[in-house]
């Protein structure tokens, strides 16, 4: 059975999302394997209220219930004039997958990305998040950049 589009509202985060999105933080944390700190979660969301930080946050909402976020950030680049805009993280609810919210909360990046006059929007995600990929393969193209990391 093939799922319908869901419209939902997408809009920037308020300080009265805070636990709505600490849910799905937590989750989108569970999903990576990944555990961080209560200390990095609560300067990350000051940050988003933070006019001078270019970190962001948007919900996507239906009936007043989220269904998903995304975070993104501007940056210099030495490629570019203009800023590059990293979508760093997005999650959406299980329930909701299929439906075009990652879709939406990534148009509404990309909106925000225009009205800043970046010069590039762009994102990673792990080899194995499969389904993530479909939609990314939908939306964007892949320029077969590989990451390294190195301890710090």
């Amino acid at each position: 059975m093939k799922k319908i589009p869901l419209l939902v509202s997408v809009e920037s985060i308020q300080i009265n999302d805070y636990q709505q999105w600490l849910a799905f933080w937590l989750k989108y944390q569970e999903f990576y394997k990944v555990s961080i700190s209560e200390e990095t979660t609560l300067a990350t969301w000051n940050r988003f209220f933070d006019n001078n930080e270019k970190v962001y946050c948007a919900i996507a909402k239906s009936s007043d219930k989220v269904l998903g976020f995304v975070h993104y950030l501007y940056h210099s680049s030495t490629w570019a004039i203009n800023n590059f805009c990293y979508l760093e993280d997005l999650y959406v609810a299980p329930s909701a997958r299929g439906l075009h919210v990652g879709k939406q909360l990534i148009e509404f990046v990309q909106e925000q990305a225009r009205k800043q006059q970046c010069a590039r929007l762009y994102w990673h995600t792990q080899e194995t998040n499969l389904p993530g990929q479909k939609l990314y393969d939908w939306v964007a193209v892949k320029p077969g950049v590989i990451e390294y990391r190195m301890p710090l």
